[in-house]
């Protein structure tokens, strides 16, 4: 009798406390760790052998490894913007790769993610690269208020790289300045036409302490020539060395100050991006180069997050995913022994291409997702997901609405994400670089035909091209090294008029 007692109180109190615990995990903190350029087979837990990424594999452990997962596009700013606004980018004229001195690619009156977590009540931060262009249709004033930015697109404060570390201005933006800039000291930056202030690396390459190997030959900074022109904001430069070490600094004080009421993190690291240029304590940790060290150092600077949320008692109703923007290459314009020392690693796993192409290791990424309050451990999901997903599955779980006409390719996946079902997309359109869309539908690929050059020599990377339909069986031969068209032609029909209904629709 006296169990019996102890197990109805016991009950009486759970069910008196149900709402709140419901409520509480209905508004987790959320952390999204966004690599760049990490293929699918850059992390141990996806089977890397060369290289062990053990804190990245701790996301894993603590919840779901999904194994079907994507981004839309093969190259950073369309992935990114999908990522933050549920549609896909191609949609959207302007959305290819953005240069330095770019506007605002998402319009102000645009949902974003960040909108969606500040109805909710969250603090709401991205730090790291943005790459989505900044300022009204002529650009940015690097000088003075930089408007609009993220702060006018859902996020109550931002540090940022304005573009990628390859490109100038070399300066971090913090909120809508930028920041430790000199007023005497004023920026300029042209990627029209050159502005010979600074040395070039093409007309000074003994200056370089990174030979670049195509491109990246204009405006020195650090030693390292970029892609752009710029003159001036020597104060505001940053330190490639110390890059990753000043995002995650920046991460860590915004939980630190927003610990105690829920917050939304977009935590995009530059890593491992070219040129790479980890601190100086990570150097031949791989034994792989730059590349590699840089992929350690991705991973330190994860646990430091992981860690962090630990010692703030904050783990349990933490909802974690990490992801990569697009997928792998090796020599991306810098002379830095990725290839030399890739020591049999494989960055896409069995995947074919990588960043720039259409072929699975373009957009086919690491994918995993913890809460330990909500989610088992150690699962793997097969279910086929995009990151255009996440803004229409987050606005069910803060049970905010989403506007009419906004995120319109996001589905919500929340139960997907949340390990509660393995029902996933029922189709998805990926994006080489470029234009060329591919389809995925069950097993099957199809690539449509397409004009352009089927391998980036100077890349070693394959893009997809070709004039013909191209149709493979991902569950039977997911390195796309069979071309199955001309074997079943009615799935390539259907998959065609598919993909032209999806592109038609608004």
């Amino acid at each position: 009798m006296l169990k019996l007692h102890i197990y109805i109180v016991a009950a009486c109190l759970f069910l008196q406390n149900a709402p709140l615990l419901a409520q509480k995990n209905s508004t987790p903190n959320v952390v999204i760790i966004y690599s760049d350029d990490v293929g699918y087979g850059d992390i141990s837990c996806n089977g890397a052998t060369k290289i062990q990424t053990p804190h990245i594999d701790r996301i894993a452990n603590m919840g779901i490894r999904f194994t079907n997962a994507y981004a839309t596009s093969s190259t950073c700013t369309p992935s990114r913007y999908a990522l933050l606004t549920g549609e896909y980018p191609w949609r959207k004229e302007g959305t290819g790769i953005a240069a330095g001195n770019a506007g605002s690619i998402i319009d102000k009156d645009q949902t974003t993610m960040g909108d969606i977590f500040q109805q909710a009540g969250y603090q709401t931060a991205v730090i790291g690269k943005w790459h989505l262009g900044l300022g009204g249709k002529s650009g940015p004033d690097w000088n003075g208020s930089i408007k609009p930015g993220p702060q006018e697109l859902g996020f109550n404060y931002s540090f940022i790289i304005p573009a990628t570390p390859d490109r100038v201005p070399c300066v971090y933006v913090e909120n809508d300045r930028v920041a430790n800039l000199d007023p005497h000291d004023p920026i300029s930056v042209s990627y029209s036409k050159p502005i010979l202030d600074l040395p070039t690396g093409k007309d000074h390459p003994e200056l370089l302490t990174m030979m670049y190997s195509h491109g990246h030959d204009q405006t020195i900074i650090n030693g390292i020539s970029r892609i752009g022109y710029m003159k001036g904001g020597k104060s505001a430069w940053w330190k490639d060395e110390w890059m990753a070490d000043d995002i995650t600094e920046k991460a860590i004080e915004f939980i630190r100050k927003n610990q105690s009421q829920p917050f939304f993190l977009y935590y995009a690291i530059q890593d491992i991006h070219v040129p790479r240029v980890p601190n100086p304590r990570y150097i031949g940790k791989s034994g792989m180069g730059p590349r590699g060290d840089a992929l350690v150092e991705l991973d330190d600077n994860t646990g430091k997050i992981l860690n962090l949320l630990d010692s703030l008692q904050l783990t349990n109703n933490t909802l974690v995913i990490f992801s990569s923007d697009n997928g792998p290459i090796l020599d991306d314009g810098y002379q830095d022994q990725a290839v030399e020392k890739l020591n049999h690693h494989m960055p896409a796993g069995p995947m074919r291409g990588g960043k720039y192409s259409k072929f699975e290791g373009g957009t086919h990424l690491p994918f995993l997702v913890c809460w330990p309050a909500v989610i088992p451990k150690k699962q793997v999901s097969n279910a086929l997901i995009s990151q255009v997903d996440l803004i229409a599955s987050f606005a069910r779980l803060l049970q905010q609405d989403l506007p009419s006409g906004a995120a319109p390719d996001s589905q919500d996946m929340l139960d997907v994400l949340l390990g509660r079902s393995e029902k996933g997309r029922n189709n998805l359109i990926v994006q080489g670089s470029g234009n060329g869309l591919a389809i995925i539908k069950g097993n099957w690929k199809y690539i449509g035909p397409s004009k352009g050059i089927p391998l980036l020599k100077e890349k070693n990377m394959e893009t997809g091209n070709n004039p013909l339909p191209q149709l493979y069986d991902l569950d039977n031969d997911i390195g796309e090294t069979v071309n199955l068209a001309t074997v079943y032609p009615d799935m390539v029909r259907e998959l065609s008029a598919l993909l032209e209904q999806v592109q038609q629709r608004k």
